[in-house]
């Protein structure tokens, strides 16, 4: 059971032989000037990512779906969405956004004015600040509670499924709120309906996801099957991505402050958790010459790995010197305190013109 509310950890290799997932690399190949992403394995698995190639190659239209849930604070961990976001918007993709508002309060409680809110100041103002252009024509932003298109569909779509099926994916007791069970049928639709006549036609979908998040893939693709015949819906695809690990090694989450680095943190407060950050080194300077560090168990280079979008060349040479034992955690803390810190220096900067237009993107 694969819990999308819960902190259930996955192994990704599981996703992989038990639910159907692929890996990406067999078919990296494929894809045209791959984004770091998909080249270092941190988006690791798909579902009939060969219809997007298709289309990317044949210059046909495709949508791009990807939610965010208003619950809480948007932290570097969050960043890898917006990242591949940007990727697709420049290789003619067309995008939706929905913000989860309904999911919310039906998982969390949240009421909507303060989903709205947190939406607006975190989630929005974070997009924007870091690259992606919200205002563009292409890419369409809405709270699920306000588009009724998407509503009409759900209901529509929530006359072919019952209890046992939602149990059976998600767990769903007794004691589920009426509520909880329908805001799955509302992420069905909000995949879906790109795909509408009013949105242009059936045409091939993505949805990037992390592995907590298949249930809602594998739903959502049972129900385009069931209604294929009456809306022409192609089945959705879909990618899978690594969750970048907490700095003290565990999850990172909006919940656990020491976790995580927030976007709205300031260059000062993004610095010093780095430097206090959980490395892959050896207890003394002597093992670390003589046995070389781990970096795959380092959140200092996992830092790197997720998000310095330079050559790849780089990142390797600072593998490999860990490895062997020529570079210090200290020296490698210091590079990578200095580079987190004029990213946020510069994101900073950004989130304050970003507050200043990011609610009259839900107003427009």
């Amino acid at each position: 059971m694969i819990d999308p509310w819960g902190s259930a950890s996955l192994e990704y290799q599981e996703l992989i032989e038990k639910f159907g997932v692929k890996p990406f690399s067999e078919i990296l190949d494929d894809v045209p000037d791959p984004s770091w992403l998909m080249r270092r394995g941190i988006v690791f698995g798909h579902r009939d990512y060969e219809r997007i190639l298709e289309a990317v190659r044949k210059g046909e239209d495709f949508a791009v779906v990807t939610g965010m849930m208003p619950s809480g604070k948007m932290h570097i961990g969050h960043k890898m969405i917006v990242d591949q976001l940007r990727w697709y918007d420049s290789i003619g993709a067309e995008i939706f956004i929905p913000i989860a508002d309904m999911e919310a309060y039906s998982a969390r409680g949240i009421d909507f004015e303060t989903s709205r809110r947190i939406a607006v100041e975190e989630y929005i103002a974070n997009y924007i600040a870091l690259g992606l252009d919200l205002s563009k024509k292409n890419i369409h932003v809405y709270l699920q509670s306000e588009n009724l298109m998407v509503e009409d569909l759900a209901y529509i779509l929530a006359g072919k499924v019952n209890f046992n099926e939602l149990r059976a994916i998600y767990g769903f007791t007794g004691s589920t709120s009426m509520a909880h069970m329908y805001a799955p049928i509302i992420q069905v639709s909000d995949i879906l309906h790109p795909q509408l006549e009013e949105m242009g036609g059936p045409r091939p979908t993505l949805v990037p996801v992390g592995p907590d998040q298949d249930p809602h893939i594998r739903l959502t693709r049972d129900m385009a099957a069931r209604f294929r015949e009456k809306f022409g819906f192609i089945q959705p695809s879909s990618t899978y991505h690594r969750f970048m690990r907490g700095l003290t090694g565990g999850k990172m989450s909006s919940s656990k402050p020491k976790s995580a680095i927030f976007l709205s943190d300031t260059p000062e407060e993004a610095e010093a958790k780095i430097r206090n950050a959980k490395t892959g080194g050896r207890e003394t300077l002597k093992e670390q010459r003589e046995l070389g560090g781990v970096p795959e168990d380092c959140i200092i280079y996992e830092t790197l790995l997720y998000h310095m979008s330079g050559r790849d060349d780089d990142l390797e040479e600072i593998y490999d010197s860990c490895r062997n034992g020529t570079l210090m955690c200290g020296e490698c803390k210091n590079n990578t305190a200095e580079f987190v810190r004029k990213f946020f220096e510069e994101l900073s900067e950004k989130r304050e013109k970003a507050l200043r237009v990011a609610k009259g993107v839900l107003e427009g």
